[in-house]
């Protein structure tokens, strides 16, 4: 029986432990929804109605026995690991269940109970927070649940945070006793110990009701000490949330990002100090207040990175992270190479990383529902790789160093040529765009005929034709040639004319 009940509240992936939470699921609506009609009637009838109050009293004592049975079924860890005898395995009972009754979300069920008796019944209103048990649900929070990454950054810090309530409670407890001992007896608003120490907190957290002040110079002296106290305790307090927390916030961050509805964006992969230059060369070829650009890269947000680009930390190599991108709602993804590893190093990390990009798309079945698929563009500083990035699913692979070198020694023959490529291949003046021809052009036609054509009425020069099917270029065609619809247009252009 007692391991049931352990399955029933302590095993998820049960059967019995799948019952029991609907069960309880089914309890915690039914109580808030009869915490919301008994507010709704406070209104205008203060008394308690008989038939909801013998329901709420039903749900309260289902819930008390719901929690006690989850206490007294938790087996400590401990239990597992150190052989006890009858003595230690009283203790290690005992203080594992004081430990586990800590948690936030049993203390939460401990004061909506509490809060059934007529002295508490404030405390009704925690009830709400039961609905915080949806934070453990792993099919909501996928990669980093905020419950549970803020309660570690609590205990892995609950030294620090120690220390500073240590602090706190100190200077409370000796401020709300001096001013107990110097003014008992003479300020009508102090009377005893604990109004001193309600003195002190309010005064050291800088709050300040002013429902109990000192009267005395000793007093007032104790009082100046406490705010100087308190603005030292509230410094510690906030370096210590803005140290420990901060992974903490930033994970809930990219749940968020995961979890919004951000579509038809661009990602990319690889960022480093010397891609800055990327960034600079995007807003010119994109519309960045209208298409959201994602940098996926490793560590924190790099200070250099302007505020319209977003950041999410994280592996493209990895699958399990590629959601934190939404990748499968991407319009496009383009992969930097790290010029921090060899040529060899980096060109395996960007094959890499798109043959995880293609693998978890195929995987995706929102794949079948995409008008357009994504489409993968990949840098390449080594040539001998091209074709193992075209293999694994890139759809354009770009040779930088290569291309490079090629205009440097192009340019001692050809002077003025690198120039020219420059202008070509950056936005603005000429540049290079693909289109398909236009409509009111009867197709099949002669090449010579559809560049006049596109020269006279758009103004601009057809170059050559890209073959969509098979992927080849030809460059400066026979004037023959047949222009079809399965092609597209190379043209030079100062804007983009053609449709795609």
């Amino acid at each position: 029986m007692f391991q049931l009940i352990h399955d029933a509240f302590h095993r998820p992936r049960t059967r019995v432990h799948r019952v029991v939470s609907a069960i309880v699921w089914a309890m915690i609506l039914l109580s808030i929804g009869l915490f919301g009609l008994d507010l709704y009637r406070g209104v205008k009838d203060t008394t308690p109605h008989p038939i909801l109050d013998i329901v709420d009293r039903i749900l309260v004592g289902l819930f008390a026995i719901e929690v006690f049975l989850r206490v007294a079924s938790y087996r400590p860890p401990a239990l597992d690991v150190l052989r006890h005898n009858s003595v230690s395995r009283l203790r290690v009972n005992i203080l594992g269940r004081i430990r586990f009754c800590l948690q936030p979300l049993i203390i939460i069920d401990l004061l909506s109970i509490l809060g059934s008796s007529a002295a508490l019944r404030g405390l009704r209103a925690m009830r709400l927070l039961r609905l915080l048990r949806l934070l453990k649900n792993d099919r909501i929070f996928r990669y980093s649940n905020p419950l549970y990454s803020t309660l570690k950054a609590f205990h892995d810090n609950a030294l620090l945070y120690s220390l500073a309530f240590s602090a706190l409670g100190t200077a409370t407890l000796i401020g709300g006793l001096s001013i107990f001992l110097f003014e008992r007896g003479i300020n009508p608003n102090l009377i005893t110990l604990a109004d001193g120490i309600w003195w002190a907190l309010v005064t050291l957290t800088t709050v300040g009701f002013g429902d109990i002040s000192p009267v005395t110079w000793q007093g007032r002296i104790v009082g100046s000490v406490l705010m100087i106290s308190g603005m030292f305790t509230l410094a510690l307090f906030a370096g210590i949330v803005g140290s420990t927390l901060l992974k903490s916030v930033l994970s809930i961050r990219e749940e968020q990002f995961r979890m919004s509805n951000l579509m038809n964006h661009i990602i990319i992969c690889g960022y480093e100090p010397g891609t800055r230059m990327l960034l600079d060369a995007i807003p010119k070829e994109i519309d960045i207040e209208n298409i959201r650009v994602v940098i996926f890269g490793d560590g924190e947000r790099p200070d250099d990175i302007p505020i319209e680009f977003s950041w999410i930390t994280g592996d493209p190599t990895k699958e399990s992270s590629l959601d934190k991108v939404r990748l499968s709602y991407a319009a496009a993804i383009i992969i930097v190479g790290r010029r921090s590893l060899l040529p060899a190093a980096a060109d395996a990390n960007t094959i890499l990383s798109v043959f995880t990009i293609r693998s978890h798309m195929r995987k995706t079945l929102i794949t079948l529902r995409r008008e357009r698929p994504l489409y993968v563009v990949a840098e390449i500083l080594d040539a001998e790789n091209v074709a193992h990035a075209r293999t694994a699913g890139a759809d354009e692979v770009i040779e930088t160093t290569r291309l490079g070198f090629s205009m440097l020694t192009h340019a001692i023959v050809q002077h003025g040529s690198a120039d020219i490529m420059g202008k070509i291949t950056a936005a603005g003046a000429h540049s290079l765009y693909l289109g398909s021809p236009p409509s009111e052009i009867t197709l099949p036609a002669p090449f010579l005929e559809v560049a006049e054509r596109c020269r006279r009425e758009y103004g601009i020069l057809i170059i050559g034709v890209h073959r969509t099917a098979i992927k080849t270029d030809q460059l400066n065609p026979p004037d023959e040639l047949r222009v079809t619809e399965e092609m597209q247009l190379i043209y030079l252009g100062t804007k983009v004319v053609l449709p795609e």
